[in-house]
């Protein structure tokens, strides 16, 4: 069975000699969650573009359910959902109009039943006979949504879904596009909000520059880049580490108050315990201590950074 999309070898250089896209390999799973990462600039649109045929590669091959999405784009297209990061839409339309002319537009025999359950699962149902114009930034956002399902594809891409909505609404947009993953479809979303990949996304792709640094299963890239501290809050802040605490992975933070303690979580052997019993022998008094653990935007960040 083929990846819901594959794509080898894809680069592009504009007329001005920008490289937008370096050589990108990427295979996409069927029924995943992949979120594409990246900084501005970084290529996330411009390769949301080629798969969707919006914009032509300067090299390579890009399918979609095995279908070319230049030699065979009507057949490829058909597969594909996209939500655009621009909030364009038909000011003038009703949402009901805009959003079936929509599924006509891909050659989808008319289905309301369907167009019905679109706008209530965005919680657009009683906007339906509204003109766009006066919705909200956020609803719009939503319209732009359910125009992209009206055709049923099996691919779904979000470019920036839920920029300048608000929270509320970003987390109706999470449940539902679980919801679209659970009944199958390959949901591929570029974001700036890293808590937004962390919550959803079954794998993480990282792309700067031009280029696909990383592809990882999102659990398996905390743990391997990931690291846990321990902060030791102390009665009395600390000017300098004593020397005999020199052989510890500590720092001092909070103007001395308080012990970072960096440790490995694949270990079986995380040393605290020495390192509580070490504080007490030396008279070091705390009084509170808790974990932190490295988020995906650290590590994001790191990488970006090109630091470990």
């Amino acid at each position: 069975m083929p990846h819901a999309v594959s794509i080898r070898g894809v680069s592009k250089t504009y007329k001005g000699g920008f490289q937008a896209l370096k050589s990108v390999d990427l295979d996409i799973r069927r029924g995943e969650i992949f979120a594409l990462l990246g900084p501005n600039g970084a290529g996330k649109t411009t390769l949301i573009s080629i798969i969707c045929g919006i914009v032509q590669p300067s090299s390579g091959t890009v399918t979609a359910d095995g279908h070319d999405v230049r030699r065979d784009y009507r057949a490829a297209r058909m597969k594909i959902g996209l939500v655009p990061q621009e909030l364009s839409t038909d000011a003038f339309e009703t949402v009901w109009a805009s959003v079936r002319f929509s599924r006509g537009l891909f050659g989808r025999t008319r289905n309301d039943k369907h167009i019905e359950k679109v706008l209530r699962d965005l919680s657009l149902w009683e906007k339906k006979d509204a003109k766009i114009m006066t919705l909200s930034g956020g609803m719009k956002r939503r319209v732009l949504i359910a125009k992209a399902l009206a055709h049923e594809p099996d691919i779904l891409f979000l470019d920036e879904p839920t920029a300048g909505v608000d929270v509320e609404l970003r987390h109706d947009m999470w449940r539902m596009v679980r919801t679209l993953r659970d009944t199958g479809v390959t949901v591929i979303l570029t974001t700036h909000y890293i808590d937004e990949a962390e919550e959803m996304a079954d794998r993480v792709g990282i792309i700067t520059r031009g280029e696909l640094i990383l592809v990882e299963e999102k659990h398996a890239l905390m743990q391997k880049l990931g690291k846990k501290q321990l902060a030791i809050n102390l009665q009395r802040p600390m000017g300098t580490l004593p020397d005999e605490l020199r052989e510890y992975a500590l720092e001092l933070a909070d103007a001395g108050a308080t012990l970072i303690y960096t440790y490995d979580i694949k270990s079986e052997d995380t040393g605290i315990p020495l390192l509580l019993r070490k504080l007490e022998e030396l008279g070091v008094d705390f009084k509170d201590l808790h974990t932190l653990e490295t988020s995906l935007e650290d590590i994001f960040v790191n990488l970006v950074r090109g630091t470990p």
